[in-house]
């Protein structure tokens, strides 16, 4: 019995380990999950958080078989995992092997050859250390393993996902995207990277442990094995209990989390409402129902411990009692008491690790679903398998031959209806009509993110579906009505037209874009960070910077979607003119409301529900009366009267 101390924060880590580890690192997994659910749930003070068995559903899978398709990511990786292997092996024999040694050390302890029992005591260090060499290899190596593998993952589901026309992204919200590539790339490095090797080296210490057990006492063993249902009936009465308060008490967090991110990003829609108060109450009643969740979970978890601590230290004692009596009547000797209680920890402590990590790998395998999901996407807008060359030099010839178009979101609906158009190569067309005419229909369908369900469109002759996408679209530049903005300098956002460019040839077109002057007025120029989003400028600094992008990208086909719609009448003019000289030689298509932009355009094209309607200069459009003309004198003349 006096060596009862040496073992029991052992026994206490590993009894913890059975009931504690599972509900606590599965609350922490979750988080990710509880967190995808916050955009849901816009008023958490008015009900409970969303059903948590859609989280969980979505969390895990019980198909652990799908892990294999992780596989094809591993092989390259051959001899890393052949060493971690051999790590892992080695190790758990060292482990096996150290029980042996201490029994030797315990049983000679007092003998009178001291030589003898140093050779037992370096014995027992010399196992250790290889022990320790092996651990750290294989951690080494296993972790080495699982971050290249996941990187690789990430690469891979990252370019498979670029390349996605929009109509996936109809289907599938680009936050739900990045979570794959994140959290579910975690849970899998987390698997490749610990579980897996934990989870063979527990089977082994199982195995052997098991064996070495009954090797050193039968009749223990026997006892041993039938305390686990005792052990096991009280954590799987209350862990399922846990789990579910768990579930519960994340929900609500995501829900405060959710709260105060909804009021935080519209601070100053708060401030001016004068809502405040409200807003206070609303967090703090979410806080004070996820405290008292925690609660429930805290008094759950407290009496699973009390339960199982005292059954398992209560077996511990039953054991080494009736080992002290073996001792005492000869039958053994301490150190074979002393083995035979650390394999009994050694085992215990594998069957929890074992149990822990099924759970894990539940959840690797639902996120393997999900990533495999995206990989194996398929794409309504796809390269054909041997596209044809684009003649060269691309003369900017466009032409819509009966084109009918409806958006995959809604088929009911059509965009455009049996569209025919040709724009000559140089000629500047200005596409105008109501909302939803399909003008920017038009603009997308020329750089081919949709295809249409009838009818073709192309380029210098040679129909898009035919060409690779990259291959053509290298010879567009485009500035869209939403200017993106990336979360960098000004150069190098304008640059991102053509990043071979020079620092003047950057500079050139911001000036031909009527942007040199606020960008040179930043605190560095040209050189100064704009901010996430480009939050630093103004809507008509963005899209300044948009066109001096596409200005920069010297391609022979130009599209303007609302340009210069955040213009004001000074930046517009100088940019209108940018325009007009860089159109004299390109293939300019212009999509705008403000018929002022578009005035001196070669052709305008009037849309109403997908169809051409009439088409011809200004004038031509405004003697002629219909929709061009109503459109002309509300925006003109009625503006005019107006002021």
């Amino acid at each position: 019995m006096r060596h009862l101390d040496l073992f029991e924060g052992s026994v206490r880590a590993d009894c913890l380990t059975l009931m504690d580890r599972a509900a606590m690192k599965l609350d922490l997994a979750r988080v990710a999950g509880r967190i995808r659910t916050q955009g849901r749930i816009s008023q958490p003070m008015a009900r409970r958080p969303t059903s948590p068995v859609a989280s969980e559903e979505r969390a895990g899978s019980k198909k652990v078989g799908v892990l294999s398709a992780l596989w094809p990511f591993m092989m390259p990786y051959k001899a890393l995992m052949a060493g971690a292997l051999m790590a892992l092996v080695l190790t758990a024999s060292m482990s096996l092997a150290l029980p042996l040694a201490v029994r030797r050390v315990v049983d000679n302890f007092r003998i009178e050859n001291g030589d003898l029992l140093d050779v037992y005591f370096l014995a027992a260090l010399g196992i250790a250390a290889v022990l320790a060499l092996g651990t750290g290899i294989r951690y080494a190596l296993v972790t080495r393993l699982g971050e290249r593998v996941v990187a690789d993952i990430r690469k891979a589901v990252f370019d498979r996902v670029i390349g996605m026309s929009p109509e996936f992204y109809e289907r599938i919200m680009t936050g739900e995207v990045l979570s794959r590539i994140t959290t579910d790339t975690t849970l899998i490095q987390s698997v490749l990277g610990s579980s897996a090797s934990i989870a063979l080296r527990n089977m082994l210490l199982f195995a052997g442990g098991l064996v070495l057990m009954l090797l050193t006492s039968a009749k223990l063993t026997g006892l041993v094995l039938l305390l686990v249902p005792a052990v096991l009936v009280p954590i799987l009465v209350l862990g399922r209990r846990l789990r579910a308060i768990s579930r519960e008490n994340q929900d609500w967090i995501a829900a405060s989390s959710g709260n105060a991110s909804e009021a935080l990003s519209a601070v100053q829609t708060v401030q001016s409402y004068t809502n405040e108060t409200a807003s206070r109450a609303a967090f703090a009643e979410v806080t004070e129902t996820a405290y008292d969740v925690s609660r429930r979970r805290i008094a759950t978890r407290a009496v699973l411990t009390v339960i199982v601590i005292f059954l398992v230290f209560s077996g511990i004692v039953g054991v080494l009692w009736m080992g002290a009596n073996d001792v005492r009547a000869g039958v053994m000797t301490e150190g074979t008491l002393i083995q035979f209680v650390i394999y009994s920890v050694i085992m215990a402590g594998a069957v929890a690790a074992l149990s822990e990590i099924w759970s894990e790998l539940q959840r690797a395998a639902g996120a393997t679903e999900r990533l495999v999901e995206l990989l194996n996407a398929a794409d309504s807008v796809n390269d054909p398998v041997q596209p044809a060359a684009l003649a060269l030099p691309v003369q900017g010839e466009i032409a819509f031959d009966n084109v009918t178009f409806r958006y995959p979101a809604r088929p009911d609906q059509v965009a455009l209806d049996g569209m025919s158009l040709t724009v000559r190569p140089g000629e500047t067309v200005a596409f105008v009509g109501p909302s939803g005419a399909g003008k920017t229909t038009v603009i997308q369908l020329i750089q081919r993110f949709y295809d249409p369900q009838s009818g073709r469109v192309l380029l210098d002759g040679q129909d898009l579906t035919t060409l690779s996408r990259a291959d053509f679209r290298r010879h567009i530049a485009l500035v869209p009505q939403d200017p993106v903005i990336f979360a960098a300098s000004a150069r190098e956002n304008i640059r991102f037209g053509r990043p071979s460019a020079s620092d003047a040839e950057v500079e050139e077109a911001a000036r031909a874009a009527a942007a040199h002057e606020f960008i040179a007025a930043l605190p560095e120029g040209y050189d100064s960070f704009v901010g996430e989003r480009g939050v630093m400028l103004s809507g008509g600094q963005k899209q300044r910077i948009a066109i001096a992008r596409a200005i920069l990208r010297d391609a022979p086909v130009l599209l303007l979607d609302e340009a210069t719609s955040a213009l004001d009448a000074e930046s517009e003019r100088a940019v209108q003119q940018a325009v007009e000289r860089l159109s004299a030689d390109r293939t300019t298509l212009i999509v705008a409301h403000r018929l002022a932009t578009v005035k001196k355009a070669d052709r305008i094209v009037v849309l109403e529900a997908g169809r051409i309607v009439a088409q011809g200069t200004h004038d031509e459009l405004v003697a002629g009366g219909g929709l061009y003309a109503r459109l002309a004198r509300l925006q003109f003349t009625d503006g005019l009267a107006a002021e």
